[in-house]
Formats: structure tokens, C-alpha cells, sequence
């Protein structure tokens, strides 16, 4: 240890260091308030939380409340004593260099700048607020600024006060080719043609933008793009996965509900309640039954080991994408045990999955009553349906009740088999069912079958009926939902009822009275669908808002956009974000005014140059004083791809479609090729939205560039720059063909060098080529014709080719 002198020399040193430096380069006066949130809470759960947490309270002392980080520890210490530096214990044990004393004791170490800050928030008073995201929504009023020119839109407002508190300045703004091709690939993912470009420059009416921005929002490819960001976060996919991968029969059409929800701006709260129940609505509809898909679209194993194990990792599913997608909570990190950060018991995890206790798995082999495919034709068709699939399900109930009664006769080892995989099943009965019934049972078995069979061929007399993958049948509650010890569906313990996590202080839901049957549900998701679109409940607004700030500008202002939580980012701008949740519900919960507000502001349409002093102050862009430049997305390459050659099929909506892929990827299969369609050309360059999402076998393409894997909600894209997309992009079989046929649109065969180039650059760019770009480009392909021995198309084709990887054409500025 330290002599003590030297100990509060290092105290008071702290002290000092802390109110002269915040988070590195961002200097603070000594009067500003340490944020207990933003920048002290998150030390503590890093650094501390592994021995002083939820689970482990090493020394008596943990520090997930104040009252408990506050307590007297069991050698009679104060970890913190608020106001005094020298009686707490935990400053002179981050800082000690006594290695046996000094915490933690291992993984990475307070820094000089974290201790500082603990330092200094000790010296305050240690104030402990509750956590911000936990709060109800604030009503802030846009500050008064000194620039009339960032005043008039709230969203300037917000970000002109905080930049300015920081010494910083934003931005001018962007040149409008930039302007209009970051709003063209935002709101649809398409680039603008070259005419478009050109149209946007000559209008100098300020109402410019405005008028672009409508007219994107009414094209159904904003919905494409839009509609994609949301299958990322509801981990779309088209199969089950596990080893035979099999297809979700019409999950399509989900994809297609989402896509045209986004273009007629459907209410977000209505979008919410259909999709967790809308099948328990007032109106139900074919939409409304699709919507529900959203219960199917998760992973699904057809031969579980432990069935019960397989039920209850399925709801967890369900929770950890229901609570991270609308409420940017981890409830899921609660099924084993209380939440290890935030105020999450386990009892809540529990709860929570009790509103969804009539969920059906996907579809289980045999068991008829869990199809997830509706049928919604009309009320004539449905009911002659029914009247066969009733009479099927009687048959085979008898045909079961049959067999069960021979296997009850057989040898111990022979009813094991029949308890495993269907065609272990299978086998059994087939050799030595017979045996094992009376001539009566035998005979009754076979004229089953044989009804069975008519059966079969009556389904074949009825029309084709519509179907759809959402919610058909229930599981019957008939018994309580209970803590499981550990996650262990074979260990429950206390019994519990449907209900809120107690972090949001709300009463007990009321639930409606029906017991549910497989025919009919309980009727709690939709009480769980109200509370959730409800406009008081504290996170859902603050939540979506946040998104659609983050997919416009590349970040959310809360950057962990799945967990507003205390391990999530704390938000940059806090009151922005509460006046934006407020907007949106004011507005009826439209996407389309929340997007029209954002791209009418300054700090939208700003530049995205670089500034040496503010990249010094601000490196991460916290503070918004300039637009982040990003890298296409995997479906904005293929697309634009496609729309610079002019083969892009443009057709909204239908069933997925299946590019060509090469016998190398599909052997990668444990089934080569099974799964995997054949679609006509046409089909194969429509947009990347509806290519067929296998999850055992994703688009190699896209993949590249950073495809997000489907087995779980996606917050937000790597946008990673690494050797396998410039290998796609210079040597992949689909940007050869695109660069040929780029190469033939704009009839290179007639022309020389240098007006390929001209040609070239306008349909891939849209602007015009430079004298210097016609040099250089002429040049490249004499080269490649003398030195290479190509012959003048092949050598057009690769300058093709190149221009389809120029950064210009990759990013978005």
C-alpha cells in the first residue's frame, strides 16, 4: 500500500484531472454535474460488476443501487462516502499500485481518466440517478440558438446548442449531387438516374428537397428499402434451419405485408399490434393473420431432443426479439437468472413469457393442430376445409389411439424406437404392428387407412385456398406459468401471471377471462400489443425514433439501438430524442412525417467534409457537426449494379426469387442444391429485397457486404471493408455479367474509348466524366488491348468493370 499522504496526493490529483478533461479532448468548467448515466455507471458495471453485481457481492458491497454501493462493507469500510475522497475505500483500490490490493483484479484496468471521473463524482456528492431510459418521456422544448438559420427546424435547434457548448461548429452544407443521392438511396436504396441528378441541380427552389422527399416516399420502393431495415431486426428468413433447413411455406408474403405496411405509412402502433396480435384483434384480416407471422420466423428444429427444452428456447425467441425490436430491452438475459445490470428479476422474464403461453412452435411432425399455414379464403371454402381437415385429424386420432395400444405389446427397446424420429416410428409399426393387434384392431386399421386415403383424394376435388404463415392454432393453457430454476423447463418453481416488467411502475394488466383451446387463444398477446403501442409506455416511441434517426444518419442517438439498458450507450442528445418520441406520436405514429422532419434539417443535409478541429474535439461525430459518409449496403450494391446496366426488374411484391449460384456454394449444403430454386432471368434481376433468404445458404453477394445473419434480431449492419468484396466485385461471376451487359447498354461495340467512358461514368455515376477520367480511361483500355492481348470489347467490358468499383460509386457522402 501507499504511504497515506501519497494516497490523498493521488486523490486530490484526481480530483483535478477530472475537471479539466471529460472523455479525453472535450474540456468542462468545474461547476458542470458529472452524469451518474452517461458517464459513471457504465465503470461500474465494465469494471466492477463482475465481483460487486447482481450475482456476486464480494465483501458484502455491490454497487447495482446506491443504497447498496453506499452500505458499510463486512471489514467495516465505505466503498463510497459521498462528499469525502479520503473515506472511500474504492478510489484508493483502483489507484493503488499494489498489485494484490488494487481493483479489479483482473480483465482490463481503470484508466486515469475513469478514475478521475469516479474521483470527482464522489467529491460531488456520488448523485445516483435513475437510469434515463427509465424515466417517462420528458416534454423538452427546443432551445434558442444564436443562428436564426438553425433555429427554424427543432432538430437544427437541438444539435446547433450542443455543438456550441462544445466550442464546435457544424458543417455548411452538402453539394446537391450529394444531397440528392444521400436522399435517393435513404429513402429507396436506388441511386438517381443521371436526368434526376441534373433536374434536382437546375431547381434552385428552396422547396427542391422537399418536393424530391415526396416523391420518394410515394414510390413502393421506399417501402423496399424501409421495409428491409425492419425483416433485419425481426431476423426474416424463409427457413428453419438445423440440418435439413427446411422452408417456411409463405413467409414471402410476410416480407411483402412489411413492405407495403412501410409505403401506406401504416401507424406504428397499429404495425405493433398486428404483428404481436393480430390475430386476437377487432377486425381480423388477412393482413392482419399475416402479420403474425412475425411469431414463425425464427429458427425452428423439426427432431429436438428434449421437446420441452425446444418449446422453451422458442419463446425466448419470441421475448428477446419482442424485447430488444420494440421496447430496446434485454429481457432475454433474465431466463436464467435476475438481469446481472438492469432492474430486470427473473419473475419479469417469466411474466413476460406468460402473455405468449398459447404460441404453437412452428410445426411439430405429426402434430397437425400447430400448422402455421392459414387458410384465408372465403367463409364457403374455409368451412368445406375444415370439415375435411376435421374428419382427417379424427382419422388419424383413431388410426394413433390404434397403433399406441399394439406398441404397448411390443418389447421395451421396440417402444423406445417408436418415441424417437418419425421414421424410426415408421419402421417399427410396419414390421410388427400387425403382430401386436387382435384381428379386430388389424381390420379397423387397415379401413382407416383406406379412409384416410379417400380423404386424401377429397382435398384433392376443392378448390385451391389462399394460405398464409402466421398463427392457426393454439396450445391450450391449462396449468400456470412458473420460474423455471436455472432456465430449466424440467425445474419450475414459483408460480407466476402475465405482467409488466416492474421497471416501467405500471398496474397489473387486466386479462381477459377465455381459457384457450387449440381453436382459440388467449387473448394476452393483444393485452401485451396494447401496453407495448400504448403512447405512454416510456421506451416504445423513444425506441423506433431512435432507429429511423439511426438509419438516415448511420447511428442511432442512442448507438445500441436493441439495449436501453444501463450496459446500452447512453443517448448523445437526450432531450432531442425525447422531443422526436413526442413528435411522433403527435403526428399519429407516421414514419413519413418523422422522415420528412429529419430530412428537412440542416443536420441532414449537412456535409460530410472533414474539419481538423472538430475530428480532433468530437472523433466519433457524438455531437453531429458533420453527415457520416457510409458504404453501400449488400442490396444497394446489387441493386445499383442492376440500375446502371438498365436490367433492373423493378416488379413490387411476390413470391422470392433464386439467382443463379455455383455448384462450389450450393455443395457447401449437407443436401447440395436442395431448397434452392430456379428462377427466369428477368425474376433474377429483380431487387435484392426479394431474393430467397435460406439460412443455410445465404447469397454469397451479399454476404460480402455484410448480410446480417437471420438466426437473430440485427440492431444494425457491419459496414466492414475487408478482400472479399473487392474479390466479388473484380472476379465474381455477377459483376462480370453486369459489367457485359453494362458494356452492351451503352453500345460500346460502336464507339471509341473515350466515349465509353463519357457513357459509362453518367449511367453508373450520373454526372458527367471529367476531361481527366476520358484520359485516364482511354488509356487503361489501349493498355489492356496492347499489353494484356485483349481485344478492344473485352478490354471496354473490364473498364466497365472498373468503374463498378470506384469508391465514388460504393459510397454515399
Amino acid at each position: 500500500m501507499m504511504p497515506h499522504s501519497e494516497s490523498v496526493l493521488k486523490k486530490r490529483i484526481l480530483i483535478a484531472a477530472a475537471l479539466t478533461c471529460l472523455w479525453g479532448q472535450v474540456t468542462f468548467a468545474a461547476t458542470t454535474e458529472i452524469d451518474f448515466q452517461k458517464q459513471i455507471q457504465p465503470i461500474l458495471a465494465k469494471k466492477c460488476y463482475a465481483c460487486h453485481g447482481p450475482d456476486v457481492a464480494e465483501s458484502g458491497l455491490k454497487f447495482t443501487s446506491r443504497d447498496a454501493a453506499l452500505a458499510e462493507t463486512e471489514s467495516g469500510s465505505f466503498a463510497i462516502v459521498p462528499g469525502d475522497l479520503d473515506a472511500s475505500l474504492l478510489i484508493e483500490r483502483i489507484t493503488t499500485d499494489d498489485e494484490f490490493e488494487r481493483m479489479p483484479p483482473e480483465g482490463d484496468p481503470v484508466t486515469e481518466d475513469e478514475a478521475a471521473l469516479l474521483s470527482a463524482w464522489i467529491a460531488e456528492g456520488a448523485a445516483w440517478q435513475k437510469h434515463w431510459a427509465f424515466e417517462p418521456l420528458s416534454n423538452p422544448t427546443p432551445p434558442t440558438v444564436a443562428s436564426a438559420d438553425w433555429q427554424s427546424n427543432p432538430i437544427d435547434a437541438f444539435i446547433y446548442d450542443s455543438l456550441s457548448d462544445a466550442g464546435l461548429k457544424p458543417n455548411g452544407p452538402a453539394g446537391k449531387r450529394e444531397l440528392i443521392r444521400r436522399v435517393y438511396y435513404d429513402l429507396t436504396g436506388l441511386p438517381p438516374t443521371k436526368a434526376e441528378v441534373d433536374a434536382f441541380i437546375a431547381d434552385e427552389s428552396p422547396e427542391a428537397i422537399k418536393r424530391v422527399a415526396d416523391r420518394l416516399l410515394d414510390s413502393p420502393h421506399y417501402g423496399e428499402r424501409w421495409g428491409r431495415h425492419w425483416l433485419d431486426l425481426v431476423r426474416f428468413a424463409e427457413t428453419n434451419s438445423f440440418e435439413r433447413d427446411g422452408p417456411k411455406d409463405n413467409a414471402w408474403k410476410f416480407r411483402d405485408y412489411v413492405i407495403r405496411s412501410f409505403n401506406e405509412d401504416k401507424p406504428y402502433d397499429q404495425f405493433i399490434r398486428e404483428q404481436l396480435a393480430g390475430d386476437e384483434l377487432d377486425e381480423v384480416t388477412k393482413e392482419t393473420l399475416t402479420a403474425t407471422g412475425y411469431y414463425r420466423l425464427g429458427i425452428w428444429d423439426d427432431e429436438p431432443a428434449d421437446e420441452l427444452q425446444a418449446r422453451f428456447d422458442g419463446l425466448d425467441d419470441i421475448i428477446l426479439t419482442t424485447g430488444q425490436v420494440f421496447l430496446g430491452l434485454t429481457m432475454n438475459c433474465a431466463r436464467c437468472h435476475d438481469h446481472k445490470i438492469d432492474p430486470i428479476p427473473q419473475k419479469d422474464y417469466y411474466s413476460m413469457l406468460s402473455f405468449f403461453e398459447d404460441v404453437t412452435p412452428y410445426a411439430r411432425r405429426g402434430d397437425l393442430a400447430s400448422f402455421s399455414q392459414i387458410d384465408v379464403s372465403s367463409d364457403q371454402l374455409r368451412a368445406r376445409y375444415a370439415a375435411n381437415d376435421q374428419q382427417r385429424r379424427s382419422i388419424e386420432q383413431e388410426m394413433h389411439d390404434i397403433e399406441q395400444a399394439g406398441i404397448a405389446k411390443m418389447s421395451a427397446p421396440d417402444q423406445r424406437a417408436t418415441e424417437g424420429a418419425k421414421r424410426d416410428r415408421n419402421r417399427v409399426l410396419g414390421q410388427k404392428l400387425k403382430a401386436n393387434l387382435s384381428d379386430e384392431q388389424w381390420g379397423r386399421y387397415k379401413e382407416l387407412k383406406s379412409q384416410l386415403k379417400q380423404n386424401a383424394e377429397q382435398l384433392k376435388t376443392l378448390p385451391e385456398r389462399e394460405r398464409v404463415m402466421g398463427l392457426a392454432t393454439y396450445r391450450a393453457v391449462d396449468e400456470p406459468t412458473y420460474v423455471l430454476y436455472r432456465g430449466s423447463p424440467h425445474s419450475p418453481s414459483d408460480e407466476v401471471s402475465p405482467a409488466f416488467p416492474t421497471l416501467f411502475e405500471d398496474e397489473p394488466p387486466a386479462l381477459p377471462p377465455t381459457e384457450s383451446t387449440s381453436n382459440q387463444s388467449t387473448g394476452r398477446r393483444r393485452v401485451l400489443a396494447d401496453w407495448i403501442a400504448s403512447e405512454n409506455n416510456r421506451l416504445t416511441a423513444r425506441v423506433i425514433v431512435n432507429r429511423i434517426w439511426q438509419f438516415h444518419f448511420g447511428r442511432g442517438i442512442v448507438r445500441s439501438s436493441n439495449n436501453f439498458g444501463q450496459l446500452g450507450t447512453p443517448p448523445t442528445h437526450p432531450e432531442l430524442l425525447d422531443f422526436l418520441a413526442n413528435r411522433f406520436i403527435q403526428d399519429g405514429w407516421s414514419l413519413k412525417s418523422m422522415h420528412r422532419l429529419i430530412l428537412s434539417s440542416r443536420a441532414y443535409q449537412m456535409s460530410s467534409q472533414g474539419s481538423e478541429t472538430s475530428l480532433a474535439a468530437d472523433p466519433d461525430n457524438d455531437l453531429f457537426w458533420r453527415f457520416d459518409p457510409r458504404r453501400l449496403s449488400a442490396e444497394e450494391v446489387r441493386d445499383s449494379i442492376l440500375a446502371a446496366n438498365g436490367s433492373l426488374n423493378t416488379a413490387v411484391y411476390g413470391p422470392s426469387v433464386y439467382p443463379t449460384l455455383s455448384p462450389e456454394v450450393l455443395a457447401g449444403q449437407s443436401r447440395p442444391g436442395s431448397g434452392w430454386g430456379n428462377s427466369s432471368e428477368s425474376d433474377q434481376n429483380r431487387r435484392s429485397v426479394y431474393i430467397y433468404v435460406k439460412r443455410s445458404l445465404l447469397t454469397p453477394m451479399l454476404s460480402a457486404f455484410d448480410f446480417p445473419d437471420p438466426d437473430q434480431t440485427c440492431e444494425a449492419r457491419f459496414m466492414t471493408l475487408q478482400p472479399a468484396q473487392a474479390l466479388s466485385l473484380l472476379n465474381g461471376d455477377f459483376a462480370a455479367e453486369q459489367a457485359a451487359k453494362l458494356a452492351d447498354s451503352v453500345d460500346a461495340g460502336a464507339i471509341d474509348n473515350r466515349e465509353l467512358v463519357r457513357r459509362v461514368v453518367a449511367a453508373v455515376l450520373a454526372r458527367p466524366a471529367s476531361e481527366a477520367e476520358m484520359d485516364d480511361g482511354d488509356r487503361l483500355i489501349a493498355s489492356l488491348q496492347k499489353k494484356h492481348h485483349l481485344d478492344a470489347g473485352q478490354a471496354k467490358t473490364l473498364y466497365c468493370l472498373s468503374v463498378m468499383n470506384w469508391n465514388e460509386f460504393l459510397f454515399v457522402d
